[in-house]
């Protein structure tokens, strides 16, 4: 007599690859929440510092532009200059010297030497959340990159509602100073953590400076580029006036700031590691067209409810919400859609140039949306920013990239030949192999 026992199901080392996230990707996550907080976290002590520093508060909340600057402009060269060298060889050295340039900015005796510190940390951030992403593509099984990349986007978007509250608490408890020991503290533990546990991941193919640079002359790049740059600029413009928004739709609503941020807060890290899954089964270019619709419905559902719609703080905290689901939902489709179409040997600089313009578009916000009030009033902020993210949706690219094409069948051969082959990031992301062709 023969019994037959329940049967067990393996699941295939790829599948469980795909399921199981390695410890160094929270690694990556640590390290962009330090990098990422160092911008914010200063805003909520501007008081202090120019106290201390005797300096006005409009100087001291140059400390907040000159990083945000430094960042931008330095992101895109400093990619160049590091593309030839292994990945955790570039993001220890950025770390560590992010670490120094967090304590020089703790122990600095006066105003211009912790700019120059500022101006350090920035350079630093740029280096290391350039190489965070590439590493997170790279390192990714096959299927798995979007959510990867939500992971490490995850910890971005952390930053932005963790920061100002945080960097407050500190300084009224411990002096803005303090501020400064926590980030140098944190970025040390992800410097550790991640020379335990970090992937080997090699340098960009070798490749002369004019191909390193060939993202900043490539129309393919450029697009995406512009497209991160619009719905930043309009997402974003959003975020910067929320609290007078909120005033113009609730009785009241100025009570509800707090809750908002939190909101957003909460609702961007869902954002950010959903888009991650939706980039897996739907491809970078129809994950995008996707984040990038949903954002800019949930805009013209703000512009629609400050002109007359159903008013209230229950429907303005839902609207808010899944505003701030797609908002930050942007960075894992974009920057899958990125590497799509960077060059081989080239998706370092690719990435570094579309975070260049993520924050060029979040310069561009506050300005514009100053403008937009003062020409109209607060409740066309919406309006603006529903047409520059409806701009961005329209030219976000609709199909995949012909180069791609190429480059998978390129790796495909190289694969062939060699076992032991690694497809590179950008040759592996296809929407062909992810949900169909857009």
């Amino acid at each position: 007599m023969s019994s037959t026992g329940p049967s067990t199901r393996t699941e295939p080392p790829a599948t469980r690859e795909r399921n199981t996230l390695p410890g160094w990707l929270y690694v990556l996550f640590l390290a962009l929440l330090a990098t990422a907080t160092d911008e914010f976290i200063i805003a909520g002590v501007l008081p202090a510092v120019a106290a201390d520093l005797g300096v006005s508060v409009a100087a001291a909340g140059q400390l907040v532009t000159v990083f945000a600057m430094v960042y931008a402009l330095g992101a895109p060269t400093l990619a160049v200059l590091c593309e030839r060298f292994p990945r955790r060889t570039v993001m220890l050295a950025g770390l560590l010297l992010f670490v120094l340039a967090n304590v020089a900015a703790a122990v600095a005796p006066g105003y211009w030497a912790l700019l120059a510190a500022r101006v350090v940390a920035a350079l630093c951030a740029a280096v290391v959340t350039a190489a965070a992403f590439t590493t997170a593509a790279t390192g990714a099984p096959e299927g798995a990159q979007g959510r990867y990349l939500g992971v490490v986007t995850a910890g971005m978007t952390a930053a932005l509602f963790t920061g100002v509250p945080l960097g407050s608490w500190l300084g009224g408890a411990f002096g803005w100073r303090a501020t400064f020991w926590l980030i140098a503290g944190v970025a040390a533990l992800a410097a550790a953590g991640f020379a335990a546990l970090a992937p080997a991941v090699p340098a960009g193919s070798p490749a002369p400076l004019r191909q390193r640079l060939s993202p900043l002359r490539d129309r393919a790049v450029l697009r995406v580029v512009t497209v991160t740059f619009l719905a930043a600029s309009g997402g974003l413009m959003f975020y910067t006036y929320l609290g007078a928004y909120a005033a113009e739709v609730a009785d009241g609503s100025y009570g509800l700031r707090s809750l908002l941020l939190l909101l957003v807060g909460l609702a961007g890290l869902a954002g950010a590691l959903l888009s991650g899954r939706l980039t897996d089964a739907r491809g970078p270019v129809r994950g995008l067209r996707l984040v990038l619709g949903g954002h800019a419905l949930a805009l013209a559902l703000a512009a629609v409810l400050v002109f007359g719609g159903p008013g209230g703080p229950y429907a303005l905290l839902a609207i808010v919400t899944v505003w701030g689901m797609f908002a930050w939902a942007l960075t894992p489709p974009v920057q899958g859609s990125i590497l799509a179409v960077a060059a081989p040997g080239a998706g370092m600089t690719a990435l570094s140039l579309n975070i260049a313009g993520l924050y060029l578009g979040t310069g561009v916000a506050g300005a514009l949306g100053g403008m937009v009030i003062e020409a109209a009033g607060v409740p066309y902020v919406p309006v603006v920013a529903t047409g520059l993210v409806a701009l961005a949706c329209l030219l976000a690219p609709w199909s995949r990239a012909p180069r791609l094409a190429e480059s998978a069948e390129s790796a495909s051969t190289a694969v062939a030949g060699d076992p032991t082959s690694r497809t590179a990031p950008e040759t592996r992301q296809t929407d062909d192999t992810r949900g169909g062709r857009g």
